[in-house]
């Protein structure tokens, strides 16, 4: 097993994954992770953003955390071997109004790194153009278009849902 400092950002999602899952504990990466991994790392992120989909107790989580070497630094659990650090937040794992379709799943030598599909992915970056006018949401959502095969009809279906549609033009104007 390679050590956490060796590591690559995917690496360590799954590894920590694999040891919450051995203990019940069920979590997806999403966020500017999830753009970075789509991206092949055209776009940066140095938090792993691990949506806890069963809803565990904090404490719970707490403790495999520190099993793995890991501390907890106010929201975040930190590594000293790995500049990369952890947030778990709350689900429900959603996108808007509407629950996640497809979970992606990669084996990795760290383990099976379990994170939001490509499509879900740019809605769920496009969630933070559409709802608090991010502009970096909206860059990343386009990245991991031209990087991965998506499915624009789904998102221009779920903007319309979302009351979006002047925006999703915006997003299809830009690529």
């Amino acid at each position: 097993m390679k050590k956490i400092k060796n590591m690559s950002q995917v690496e360590l999602a799954a590894y920590i994954q694999d040891a919450l899952q051995a203990e019940g504990i069920s979590v997806v990466l999403s966020g500017g992770s999830a753009v970075s991994f789509y991206s092949s790392n055209k776009y940066v992120s140095k938090d792993l953003d691990l949506i806890n989909t069963g809803f565990a107790r904090r404490s719970k989580i707490k403790s495999v955390m520190e099993n793995l070497g890991l501390t907890e630094k106010g929201r975040y659990f930190v590594h000293p071997d790995t500049t990369f650090f952890i947030e778990f937040p709350d689900g429900p794992l959603s996108v808007g109004e509407e629950p996640v379709k497809e979970i992606s799943e990669f084996e990795l030598s760290t383990g099976t790194l379990q994170v939001l599909s490509p499509t879900d992915c740019v809605k769920d970056r496009l969630c933070a153009f559409y709802f608090w006018n991010d502009l970096q949401g909206l860059e990343q959502a386009i990245l991991v278009t031209k990087s991965q095969r998506v499915g624009l009809k789904e998102i221009k279906r779920w903007s319309k849902v979302e009351g979006k549609e002047k925006e999703y033009k915006s997003f299809t104007d830009k690529l």
